[in-house]
C-alpha cells in the first residue's frame, strides 16, 4: 500500500477533482458534531471565556461559569480564582524610571527618496499605512543595523526585507505604538525580534530580581517555541537571554529561567499568570510589548488573560500588537492598550487566499464524510509521492482521537495533536511528522497556525472552521515559500452561514466554485465582493492568478 507520505549606539551588553460529484452512502457509524460540540469548544479551551459577547457560537458549553479555573486545551491554567488573582498596579503611585525607545536614524538613501517614490513602493507592495510612519526600508544595508545583527542576517540567507519588516523595522525602532496587520509567514517574526534586541541593547541592565524588558505574548506553545528559534538566532551574538514560557511543560526549569534574569519572555498567557501569581517574576522592567497573532488569542479566548497582563506592564510602554485578520474585538484591545498607535496593512483589504494553493470544495452530508476521506486519502495515495504530508484538520479533540484510529485501521500511517496533549507528546508528533515516519496529521486548529513544516502538499478540511480567516490560516499549511499545494474541504448544510465568504475567497483566488456551494451561497443570502469586515486579512504569498497549480489527472 502506498505511504504518503542602528539605531544601537553601543556594544551589546547581552494539497481530486471534485469529490461533491460521487454519491457514497455511509454504512459505518458517522461522527456526529452536533454544531460545535458542547464539551469543547473549537479550540480546545474547556475553560473559554464564556460570559456572553465572547462566547463562540455555543462553544465551550462545559465551562461556563465565567473565566474557569481548570486548564485549558494548550496547557494553560486558567488561573482565575479570586483569591489568587493579580491585581492591576496603580503605576500613578509608581515612580518610574525614564528609558529611551526612540533608537532609529534613517539611512541617507532613505531620506533621499521623494514621497512620490515612497508612495510607490507601498502601493506596489500592497502596504497601507493609517497613521504616521517613517518611510520603508527596501534592502538590508538601509537598515543601519550594527555588524553583529548583519552577520546573522546574512548566515540565514536572507535576501531583501519582506514587505512587513521593511515597514515595521522603521516604525518600531522609533519607539512607536504599532498595530501590524499581515498573512502568518510573512516575516512577522523578525519585524519585531530584531527591534526588541536593540531595545534591549540600549536600556540599563538588569539586576537581581528584575523581571523581562521585553514579553512576546502568543496563543499555542508551538508558536512561543517557534518564536523562541528566532530570538535564539539573533540574540546569541547579542547577549540577550530569553526563555519560553508555556504549559504542558515542567515548571521547574522554566521557573529557574526567570530566577536567574531573561532580557525576553515568550509566553503563553495561562502560564506566565501562574508565575507572576507566585512572584516568579514580574513584569515591571517591561518597557517592550509584543502581542503575536492577537486575533488568535482572542478566538482562544484569552481576552480576560491578556488584559490581567497588561495590567502588570508600565503604561509608558512600547506596544507591538500583530494580527493576520482585524475583527473588532482585536481592534476594541487596540483602543484598550495602545495609545496613539500606527496601523501597517500588508496585502490587498480583501479575505484572500493563498493563490498558490488549489483549492476544492467536496459538498456533501454529515455522515459521508467518513467514506469520502478514506477514498480520497486512497486516491492520494495512490497518485502522489510517498513522501507528500498531509493535514487533516477537525474541530474537536475527541473526533481527532477517533479520526486517527480509523485511518491507522484503514492502514494509513497517522499521528494526532491536539490540546489534551502534553508537551512531550506534541514533540514527538511534529519529529514523526516533520521526519515523515508518519505522512498524516490529524489535529485540531492548534496546528492552524505556528506550525511550520516542509512537504505538506494537501490540507483536507474534515470539519470545516467557524470562520474564513480560520479556513485560510489551515489551507495556508500546504503551499508555503512558493510552492504549490492542495487543500479539500467537505462543505455541510451546517456550514451554511459561512457558504457566501468562502465562495469570495474562492473567486478572489481565480478558483472553481463547485454549484452546490454557489447555490447555498445564494439561499444564505448572497454574496458579493468579498469579506471585509475583517479589515485586512491579507494575501501576503500573492503568486498571482497565473501561479495557480494545474488540476491534477486522476
Amino acid at each position: 500500500m502506498a505511504v504518503f507520505s542602528m539605531w544601537v549606539k553601543r556594544a551589546p551588553s547581552r494539497l481530486l477533482p471534485c469529490l461533491s460529484s460521487l454519491s457514497y452512502k455511509q454504512n459505518g457509524s458517522s461522527y456526529k458534531s452536533n454544531g460545535f460540540s458542547s464539551q469543547r469548544n473549537g479550540y480546545d479551551n474547556k475553560s473559554s471565556y464564556d460570559s456572553g459577547k465572547y462566547q463562540r457560537n455555543g462553544f465551550g458549553g462545559q465551562r461556563s461559569g465565567g473565566y474557569g479555573g481548570q486548564r485549558n486545551g494548550f496547557g494553560n491554567k486558567g488561573g482565575w480564582n479570586d483569591q489568587n488573582s493579580l491585581q492591576t498596579i496603580n503605576w500613578e503611585s509608581k515612580s518610574l524610571m525614564p528609558f529611551e525607545k526612540n533608537f532609529y536614524e534613517p539611512h541617507p538613501n532613505v531620506k533621499k527618496r521623494s514621497e512620490y517614490e515612497v508612495e510607490q513602493y507601498r502601493q506596489s507592495n500592497e502596504i497601507t499605512i493609517d497613521g504616521d510612519a517613517p518611510s520603508p526600508i527596501q534592502n538590508f544595508d538601509e537598515t543601519n543595523f550594527p555588524d553583529y545583527v548583519m552577520d546573522q542576517i546574512k548566515s540565514q540567507g536572507y535576501e531583501k526585507p519582506t514587505c512587513i519588516q521593511a515597514q515595521g523595522w522603521p516604525l518600531a525602532l522609533s519607539g512607536k505604538n504599532m498595530v501590524g496587520i499581515a498573512q502568518t509567514g510573512s516575516g512577522k517574526t523578525l519585524a519585531y525580534i530584531l527591534p526588541a534586541i536593540v531595545h534591549i541593547n540600549n536600556q540599563q541592565p538588569l539586576s537581581r530580581g528584575d523581571g523581562p524588558i521585553a514579553l512576546v505574548l502568543a496563543p499555542t506553545r508551538e508558536l512561543a517555541q517557534q518564536i523562541q528559534q528566532v530570538a535564539n538566532e539573533f540574540g546569541h551574538s547579542t547577549y540577550v537571554r530569553n526563555t519560553c514560557v508555556f504549559g504542558g511543560a515542567p515548571k521547574g526549569p522554566q521557573a529557574r529561567d526567570l530566577e536567574r534574569g531573561v532580557e525576553i519572555v515568550i509566553a503563553t498567557p495561562g502560564r506566565l499568570i501562574d508565575f507572576l501569581e507566585k512572584g516568579t517574576t514580574n513584569l515591571q522592567r517591561c518597557t517592550y510589548l509584543v502581542l503575536d497573532e492577537a486575533d488568535r488569542m482572542l478566538d482562544m479566548g484569552f481576552e480576560p488573560q491578556i488584559r490581567k497582563i497588561l495590567g502588570q506592564i508600565r503604561p509608558d510602554r512600547q506596544t507591538l500588537m500583530w494580527s493576520a485578520t482585524w475583527p473588532k474585538e482585536v481592534k476594541r484591545l487596540a483602543q484598550d492598550f495602545l495609545s496613539d498607535y500606527v496601523q501597517i496593512n500588508i496585502g490587498s483589504l480583501q479575505l484572500s487566499a493563498n493563490h498558490n494553493i488549489l483549492q476544492i470544495v467536496d459538498v456533501c452530508g454529515e455522515n459521508e464524510k467518513e467514506f469520502k476521506l478514506n477514498t480520497l486519502l486512497q486516491e492520494i495515495g495512490d497518485n502522489v509521492d510517498r513522501d507528500s504530508k498531509v493535514i487533516i484538520f477537525v474541530e474537536t479533540k475527541r473526533k481527532v482521537e477517533d479520526i486517527t484510529r480509523t485511518i491507522r485501521k484503514f492502514g494509513w500511517p497517522a499521528v494526532c495533536m491536539h490540546g489534551d496533549k502534553s508537551q512531550q507528546e506534541r514533540d514527538y508528533v511534529l519529529r514523526q511528522f516533520r521526519n515523515g515516519k508518519s505522512t498524516i496529521l490529524v489535529a485540531t486548529d492548534v496546528a492552524a497556525r505556528g506550525l511550520d513544516v516542509d512537504g505538506i502538499k494537501f490540507v483536507i478540511n474534515y470539519d470545516y472552521p467557524n470562520s474564513s480567516e480560520d479556513y485560510i490560516h489551515r489551507i495556508g499549511r500546504t503551499g508555503r515559500s512558493n510552492t504549490t499545494g492542495t487543500s479539500y474541504a467537505f462543505f455541510t448544510p451546517n456550514n451554511s452561514k459561512q457558504a457566501k465568504d468562502l465562495v469570495s475567497v474562492l473567486k478572489e483566488a481565480n478558483q472553481v466554485v463547485n454549484p452546490k456551494l454557489e447555490d447555498m451561497a445564494k439561499r444564505s443570502g448572497g454574496y458579493g465582493g468579498g469579506n471585509n469586515r475583517w479589515g485586512g486579512f491579507r494575501g501576503s504569498y500573492r503568486g498571482g492568478r497565473d501561479s495557480q497549480p494545474k488540476r491534477m489527472k486522476w
